[in-house]
C-alpha cells in the first residue's frame, strides 16, 4: 500500500497545482478589471475618498504570513509522529498515550481563558513570544523518555496551543483594525494563511518522513520543530508591533492577575448573544473533532491496513496528502468568496456575513458525513479518502471561522472570547479521549460526526437568518 499512498499524494499535488494556476489566472484577470474600474469603485473608506494604502495591506500580509508559516511549520512537523513516538518508540500502552494527549488538552482547556485575557491585557506580540519559548521547551521535553518529563512537556504544549490559536489571530485582526483595512481584504489574508498553512504542512509531512528515515527516530521532527520556533521568536521580535485589547498595556492587570472580572464580562457577552453561542458551539465541535482526528487517524488506518504491521504505513506521505486536501479546501473557499459580488454602496456586510455563515454550516455538515463514512467502512482506501475529505473541510473552516470571529467579535475581548470558546472544546476532547482508545475509537468518531451535524443545524437556524442584521462591533473594520 506504500505505492498507493505515493500515487495519491502525486494526484493530489497535481490537482492542487492546477487549481493554483487557475486561481492565479483568474486573480490576474480580476486585478486588471479592477484597475480599469478604480475611478468608479476602488477600496474607499466609508467617510469618503481616501483609499487604504496598498503598501500597508501588503506589509501586514507579509508580516503575518511569514510568522504564521514558521510557527505552523513547527507545529505540523510534530503531527505525523507524535502518536508513533509514544506508542512505538517509547513502547507505551495506548491508554497511557491517551492520558498524555489528555494532559495536553486539559492544560490547554484550563489556561485558554487566561491566555486570551493576558493577550488582550499584556499584548498579543508579547504572548506570541512566550509561545515560542514554551513550545520549544515542550519539544525538548518530548525527547526525554521519562514519564514525568513527558507530562511536563504535554502541559507546556497545551499552554502553547492555546496561545497559537488565539493570540496570533487576534494580533492580525487588531492590526487590520488599526489600519482600517476592509473586511474583504482581511478575508483574503485568512484565505492566504490557510493556503500557506497547507503548503507548509505538506512540506512538513515530507520533511518529517525523511527525518525519520534518516535518523531512525520518531523524535527527530521535534528537534527540527524547536529550531523553527527559535527562528519564529526572532522574526516576531524584530518585525511585529504590539497591540492590546481594551485597557491593555496598563497596570490594571496587576490588580486582578487572573482577570476574573474580564472573564465574567466576556461570558456575559456570549451568554446574551445567540450568534456568538452558535459560533462557540461550532468551534467546540469542529476543532474538538479535529484534535480527536489527530489521535485516531494513525491507528484507524493501521487497523484497516491488511499489510500492517509487516509493512509500515508511510505516515509522512499520508499526512502530506491530508495537508494537500486542506489546501484544496482553502482554494475552494477562495474561489467561492472571490465570485460573490460586493455589497452595494451604503450597505453593511450582508452578503459577506451570510455567505460565511452558510459556508460554516455546509463545512460542518460535510465533515460530519466524512467522519461517518470512515466509521462505516473497513476499507483502508475508503477511510483514507474520507479523512482527505475531512481535511478539505478543515481547509475551508479556518478562513470561514476566522472571518466570522473577526467580524462579529469586538477587539476589546477578541482574544478572551476566542480562548473562552476553547474551554468546552478541550472538555469535549478530554472526555472523548478517556473513552476513545481501541475499543471505542469508532464510537468517538461517530460522536464527533453527530456533534458536527448538530453544529451545522445550529448555524443554519441561528446564525444564517440573523447575519444580515448584524454589523461589526468594531466601527473601523470596513465591510468588504
Amino acid at each position: 500500500m506504500v505505492a498507493f499512498y505515493e500515487l495519491q499524494l502525486i494526484l493530489l499535488v497535481s490537482s492542487c497545482l492546477v487549481f493554483l494556476l487557475l486561481e492565479h489566472l483568474t486573480s490576474s484577470w480580476k486585478r486588471a478589471a479592477a484597475a480599469s474600474a478604480k475611478d468608479h469603485h476602488a477600496d474607499r473608506l466609508e467617510n469618503g475618498g481616501n483609499t487604504i494604502p496598498v503598501n500597508a495591506l501588503a506589509r501586514l500580509t507579509q508580516q503575518y504570513l511569514l510568522v504564521y508559516a514558521v510557527v505552523m511549520g513547527a507545529d505540523w512537523l510534530q503531527g505525523p509522529y507524535v502518536y508513533s513516538l509514544y506508542r512505538e518508540q517509547y513502547g507505551m500502552p495506548e491508554r497511557m498515550v491517551a492520558v498524555l494527549f489528555v494532559t495536553g488538552f486539559m492544560s490547554a482547556g484550563l489556561t485558554a481563558p487566561l491566555v486570551g485575557v493576558w493577550a488582550d491585557q499584556h499584548g498579543r506580540k508579547k504572548l506570541c513570544l512566550v509561545f515560542c519559548i514554551t513550545y520549544t521547551f515542550a519539544c525538548l521535553c518530548i525527547n526525554v523518555p521519562y514519564l514525568p518529563v513527558l507530562f511536563l512537556g504535554r502541559l507546556t504544549a497545551g499552554v502553547s496551543t492555546s496561545i497559537l490559536y488565539s493570540a496570533f489571530e487576534s494580533w492580525l485582526v487588531s492590526s487590520a483594525n488599526s489600519l482600517t483595512i476592509p473586511s474583504s481584504d482581511l478575508s483574503t489574508i485568512f484565505g492566504r494563511a490557510t493556503l500557506v498553512n497547507g503548503f507548509v504542512a505538506t512540506g512538513a509531512g515530507v520533511v518529517s518522513n525523511q527525518l525519520v528515515s534518516w535518523t531512525r527516530s520518531f523524535a527527530s521532527p521535534f528537534i527540527a520543530s524547536g529550531g523553527l520556533l527559535v527562528l519564529a521568536y526572532f522574526v516576531i521580535k524584530s518585525r511585529w508591533t504590539e497591540n492590546y485589547g481594551k485597557g491593555g498595556g496598563t497596570t490594571l492587570g496587576t490588580v486582578d492577575p487572573l482577570q476574573l472580572r474580564r472573564l465574567g464580562q466576556a461570558w456575559k457577552i456570549v451568554r446574551n448573544d445567540p450568534i456568538l453561542l452558535a459560533i462557540g458551539l461550532t468551534q467546540t465541535c469542529f476543532e474538538g473533532s479535529m484534535y480527536l482526528f489527530v489521535f485516531v487517524w494513525v491507528p484507524s488506518l493501521q487497523e484497516a491496513s491488511p499489510s500492517f504491521p509487516t509493512v509500515a504505513l508511510p505516515l509522512g506521505y499520508i499526512f502530506s496528502s491530508f495537508m494537500i486536501s486542506m489546501m484544496l479546501g482553502s482554494l475552494l473557499y477562495t474561489a467561492i468568496t472571490s465570485y460573490i459580488p460586493p455589497p452595494s454602496l451604503g450597505s453593511h456586510n450582508e452578503s459577506s456575513l451570510t455567505l460565511h455563515a452558510k459556508l460554516s454550516s455546509l463545512v460542518c455538515a460535510l465533515s460530519a458525513l466524512a467522519l461517518a463514512l470512515s466509521t462505516r467502512s473497513q476499507s483502508e482506501k475508503v477511510r483514507f479518502w474520507a479523512f482527505c475529505a475531512f481535511e478539505a473541510c478543515v481547509g475551508m473552516y479556518y478562513p470561514v471561522q476566522g472571518m466570522l470571529r473577526g467580524t462579529l467579535i469586538s477587539n476589546e475581548h477578541r482574544a478572551t472570547l476566542s480562548a473562552l470558546f476553547r474551554v468546552p472544546l478541550n472538555v469535549f476532547v478530554v472526555v472523548s479521549l478517556m473513552t476513545g482508545v481501541s475499543s471505542a475509537r469508532n464510537a468517538v468518531l461517530s460522536a464527533s460526526s453527530l456533534m458536527l451535524a448538530l453544529s451545522a443545524v445550529m448555524t443554519a437556524f441561528v446564525v444564517v437568518p440573523k447575519a444580515d442584521d448584524t454589523t461589526s462591533p468594531d466601527t473601523n473594520v470596513r465591510p468588504g
